[in-house]
């Protein structure tokens, strides 16, 4: 037996025209004209206008100004001017209705439009990560918060450099076109400096002096970024940003934390001191997942949080878009409906590595 999933609000309003000149009608019919009920046919048309187009609204209009007309006669109403009055608010929604359902449909042309946009600008933003990058094989996942789009705050970059395969995952204050703005920033930043600079610790501090430069401390960006050299090792800076997650090849995991946490981008140099790097081993067989915190922050029906450590196990998979795919899903099972914030994952899988070799991206 299948399961029966209960309709939806547009398809209840869809049917409601019908369904509300019918009991008007029955109604009527049955319970004769003292009751006063005719006028009310003008409900099909008004409900017609919330979902429709202005054709639709117009021919239930038209069906309850017949519907108006034959039960008037029946009733004999047009020997008083009730009947007159009911037709005439029969026109009157009517008329309404088709203007109501006109403004909708240019305002949803022109919100499809600017989400048309936007997604665009985004998918300009946010390129896709290499497939490949030297010994390393890289998956992304993006969920945005904001309501049937695919816009948001979050943002990723792999940048093969001179000096290693160089990665940031980072989290805008915000929601929406501003925060993609802020993103634009931050990531621009980065892809320059991630060629030039031959320490993590100065790539850091140029991303800092950008961001702050650009955005003038209205904004904040919490980001980590990561250095994967020839050592088998990563190198990480951690702005405020939760820690990266790495799955051993026994299937344990670790949360290497830093040695302490900076303020984020663009509050740097208000006097504080900057951040730290730090060194974890990370060999060919393992693998490193950054993430934002709308992963680690998404609560189910019960406000628990979503327990990434646990949930390594689901990463097994060959390839890395299928396993972090299984990932996504077991977020989304937790979460048990729309995110409320930005999410996204970044899975770097060390696969090997030649001594003195580097392999270009592909």
């Amino acid at each position: 037996m299948t399961d029966r999933k209960p309709p939806s609000s547009w398809t209840v309003l869809s049917c409601m025209p019908v369904v509300v000149m019918a009991v008007v009608a029955s109604v009527d019919v049955v319970a004769g004209p003292g009751v006063g009920l005719l006028p009310l046919v003008s409900l099909g048309p008004a409900f017609s206008g919330l979902v429709g187009g202005w054709r639709r609204t117009a021919a239930f209009g038209v069906v309850a100004l017949l519907l108006c007309v034959a039960l008037g006669l029946y009733n004999g109403l047009f020997e008083q001017s009730r009947g007159f009055a009911a037709i005439g608010s029969v026109m009157g929604v009517t008329g309404v209705g088709i203007a109501v359902a006109v403004m909708r449909s240019r305002r949803e042309a022109e919100l499809a439009s600017v989400r048309s946009i936007a997604e665009v600008a985004q998918r300009v933003l946010l390129r896709p990560v290499p497939l490949t990058a030297g010994p390393l094989q890289a998956a992304v996942s993006y969920t945005s918060a904001v309501a049937e789009a695919r816009i948001g705050g979050d943002l990723y970059e792999v940048v093969a450099s001179p000096h290693g395969i160089r990665v940031i995952v980072g989290d805008v204050q915000g929601k929406g076109l501003a925060a993609v703005e802020t993103a634009a920033v931050v990531l621009g930043a980065f892809r320059e400096a991630a060629h030039d600079e031959p320490d993590l610790v100065g790539l850091g501090e140029r991303l800092e002096r950008s961001v702050a430069r650009e955005l003038g401390g209205e904004k904040f960006v919490t980001a980590v970024l990561a250095e994967i050299g020839a050592s088998h090792q990563a190198v990480f800076l951690n702005y405020g940003h939760p820690a990266p997650m790495v799955v051993r090849h026994d299937g344990t995991v670790d949360f290497p934390q830093p040695p302490a946490y900076a303020l984020p981008l663009g509050l740097g140099l208000h006097g504080s001191e900057g951040p730290k790097s730090y060194r974890v081993d990370f060999a060919p067989g393992e693998q490193l997942l950054l993430y934002t915190d709308g992963v680690t922050e998404a609560r189910d029906e019960d406000s628990r949080f979503y327990p990434l450590g646990e949930r390594a196990h689901l990463l097994k998979a060959s390839d890395a878009h299928r396993a972090l795919d299984a990932l996504r899903a077991d977020l989304a099972q937790h979460a048990g409906g729309p995110p409320h914030d930005d999410a996204a994952m970044l899975l770097i899988r060390y696969h090997g590595h030649e001594e003195g070799k580097s392999a270009p991206i592909t």
